[in-house]
């Protein structure tokens, strides 16, 4: 069996080598058609498009995605070839909570807001969005869910969200199309809809907020201030917004060690399941240096604020950033 990998795929390959006769790393943007012509597997990120055109004639029978979106997969060409695919759903859920956690503190440090006396809105309670939710809860925020998806009670429409809430997260895939489309979900209406000149954070999809629209709501108040994590048109991005929002991040959010390492293994997982095969083991995350020194802040984990300060620097290095990312450990609470 050939298994065509990723690259920036970590900690993944030597149990790839376990299972196959042939393991190739390739920059997940290069893979082309020539490199998987004769592979049994492909394993990727978001950065390749699985379609007709990287896999009509190959011998792939199997793809995984080492992340939770799947918008870079052509499931209709794929179900037609009768290839299969899996997903890595929630496996970096813990990692992006703990972003929007750290943030949320930043925001608390530097922009003066009081947690205990905000209202937070999530748009989307799935694997991301219900972590989320037990993070502003720890932080003492009073908050409202908008998921029409699941329907639950306690739920709230948009529209709520709209009017009561002081900071608004975004955690909804990216579709286009039906009842609820997200493509562009925060567009120049729902800005001017808005009624507390809220924070927005954005750690979903690019395309789910009109970055343009955004620029102009910071620039005439109606937004107080964003953390953005995911563009439109990455790896290029409006560098006007980049600069004008808090805090700006090279598409990070879900780069913990604990995270890449629940994806591995959920794609071993899947690959020993498809090709009945005997499983190689458990992938561990690495150890926290011998140095660490934790004060029970989130905060001595990860401050995306460093982040930050190294892409407005360095915008046009966005791709490097994200693909040479030093993978950070979650705080684990008990």
């Amino acid at each position: 069996m050939k298994i065509v990998v990723d690259d920036k795929i970590p900690y993944i390959r030597e149990k790839l080598e376990l299972l196959a006769d042939e393991v190739v790393s390739l920059r997940g943007a290069d893979i082309k058609a020539e490199d998987v012509k004769d592979a049994d597997v492909l394993i990727v990120r978001t950065r390749t498009r699985c379609n007709e055109e990287l896999l009509s004639g190959s011998k792939v029978q199997f793809i995984a995605t080492a992340t939770i979106g799947f918008d870079h997969i052509d499931t209709d060409y794929l179900k037609q070839a009768g290839i299969a695919w899996t997903n890595c759903p929630g496996c970096n859920s813990g990692s992006v909570a703990q972003y929007v956690e750290c943030s949320l503190l930043q925001m608390k440090e530097h922009l003066g807001l009081n947690l205990q006396e905000s209202t937070l809105g999530i748009v989307g309670c799935g694997h991301v969005g219900s972590k989320v939710k037990a993070v502003a809860e720890r932080l003492g925020m009073h908050v409202l869910v908008c998921d029409p998806l699941l329907n639950e009670p306690g739920f709230v429409s948009l529209d709520v969200i709209e009017r009561e809430c002081d900071v608004i997260t975004f955690h909804v895939p990216l579709s286009r199309e039906g009842q609820y489309a997200t493509f562009h979900m925060a567009d120049e209406a729902f800005f001017h809809r808005l009624c507390r000149v809220p924070y927005i954070i954005n750690t979903s999809r690019g395309e789910v907020v009109d970055n343009a629209a955004l620029l102009s709501a910071l620039q005439e108040g109606r937004v107080r201030d964003a953390v953005i994590d995911v563009w439109e048109g990455e790896p290029a991005l409006d560098d006007a917004l980049l600069q004008r929002v808090f805090i700006g991040t090279p598409h990070i959010a879900g780069y913990s060690a604990d995270g890449k390492v629940n994806a591995d293994n959920m794609v071993i997982d899947a690959l020993c399941q498809h090709f009945q095969l005997l499983h190689p083991g458990e992938i561990v995350p690495p150890e926290l240096p011998l140095d660490f020194q934790d004060t029970g802040s989130p905060l001595d984990y990860y401050n995306p604020i460093e982040d930050s300060i190294q892409l407005k620097n360095n915008p046009q290095k966005f791709e490097n950033l994200r693909n040479n990312y030093p993978l950070r450990r979650e705080k684990l609470h008990n």
